[in-house]
């Protein structure tokens, strides 16, 4: 592995090199290129947010009727949660936090 040094001086423009960016290229996004991107990582997050709590569940061995009764919340909320039609939020994304990393203590606060 090669070590290169470099000494940047911040009151010297030209001691500061422009990086790995493509400027070319970030000059030609548009408005609409960023909106897409945007959606795309929000939809992203969603199906992120549906694997977690559809491997929460299955962690805890119970179907989605179960698991509805389990944690007081309706199985239409559980089932939007799996799809990636809604995401936890609040206290159901800590609820699943907790679950995730001690559920015998979190099954048995609940019952």
């Amino acid at each position: 592995m090669k070590i290169v040094r470099l000494r940047i001086d911040p009151a010297d423009p030209a001691s500061m090199a422009l990086g790995r960016i493509d400027t070319a290229f970030v000059d030609a996004t548009t408005e609409e290129d960023i909106a897409r991107h945007i959606a795309e990582d929000e939809a992203e997050a969603m199906q992120d947010a549906a694997r977690y709590a559809r491997r929460v569940r299955k962690r805890l061995g119970l179907s989605q009727a179960e698991f509805s009764h389990c944690i007081s919340v309706p199985i239409d909320t559980i089932r939007n949660w799996e799809q990636g039609k809604r995401s936890p939020t609040g206290a159901a994304k800590a609820l699943l936090k907790v679950l995730d990393r001690a559920p015998e203590t979190a099954l048995a606060a609940l019952s």
